[in-house]
């Protein structure tokens, strides 16, 4: 195809396309800091803070153009929620130290575990979710998902004390309620039964209660699907259905072990 003609057909093609690739990587860079402000103790916290807030007007402008340059959502806004989102995190970077055998500091918990970071920017983006602010929310918490293989979506709501182990592949949907205490492992997906556009207003997640252990690869789903506190879920177990409190729910499949005859 001639030059001309393909960049004619490029830019015929993105007229009813508006996205900006700035913004995503804006984003990135804004929830690399934030998290670097809070607990890289080498990062100067008032140049950051100053930073942030030069950032935080760049992609609120670009997710809502409509209003740039008037006051809308502000930085201020967000820092009024700071001491109890880092007071939020520091208990659940203890609750996994805690509980998790191998974590053998504190540290460790802040660099090395992935469910702590996917935990920790989905409460930072869950606070510009409150905000209203459109993309950013989403755009912080699918930049954890690509580093951690978590995918939290900032609308769930997720209480106190929080632990993912190991973490890869876990989805926690939109209309997800988490209470506090809560375990869960790899895998494991608080999904929708139902996928429908019309369903947009519609709660459709599960509802899990406080100090329930989910294992791992279990499927729970549904948006009147409550799992009662206490509980066990056990691994590869797929549950539609709400459970009472103090239940214990297991797959058991049947495994064969056959030994071989040597001659």
């Amino acid at each position: 195809m001639d030059h001309f003609k393909l960049i004619e057909a490029i830019n015929k093609q993105k007229e009813d396309i508006n996205v900006s690739m700035t913004l995503k990587l804006e984003s990135q860079r804004f929830t690399q800091l934030l998290f670097k402000a809070l607990f890289d103790r080498a990062t100067h916290t008032e140049e950051a803070l100053s930073e942030l807030e030069s950032l935080f007007v760049v992609i609120r402008d670009l997710a809502c153009p409509h209003i740039a340059g008037k006051p809308c959502k502000r930085w201020d806004d967000f820092c009024l929620s700071i001491p109890h989102l880092f007071s939020s995190l520091k208990k659940d970077a203890a609750t996994i130290y805690k509980n998790d055998p191998a974590a053998d500091s504190i540290e460790e918990v802040y660099l090395a575990y992935p469910g702590f970071y996917a935990i920790a920017i989905y409460r930072m983006a869950r606070e510009f979710y409150k905000l209203g602010l459109p993309l950013i929310p989403r755009l912080m918490t699918e930049y954890a998902h690509q580093l951690t293989g978590i995918d939290i979506h900032p609308g769930a709501q997720i209480g106190a004390s929080f632990f993912i182990d190991h973490g890869t592949g876990v989805v926690i949907g939109e209309t997800a309620e988490i209470q506090d205490n809560v375990k869960i492992y790899q895998g494991v997906t608080l999904g929708a039964l139902k996928v429908k556009k019309q369903l947009k207003d519609v709660k459709r997640h599960p509802t899990i209660e406080k100090n329930v252990v989910i294992y791992a690869n279990a499927s729970i789903l549904g948006g009147d699907t409550i799992i009662g506190e206490n509980s066990i879920i056990g691994g590869n177990t797929w549950v539609t259905n709400s459970v009472g409190k103090n239940s214990i729910v297991l797959h058991t499949p049947t495994v064969e072990v056959i030994t071989k005859k040597v001659k």
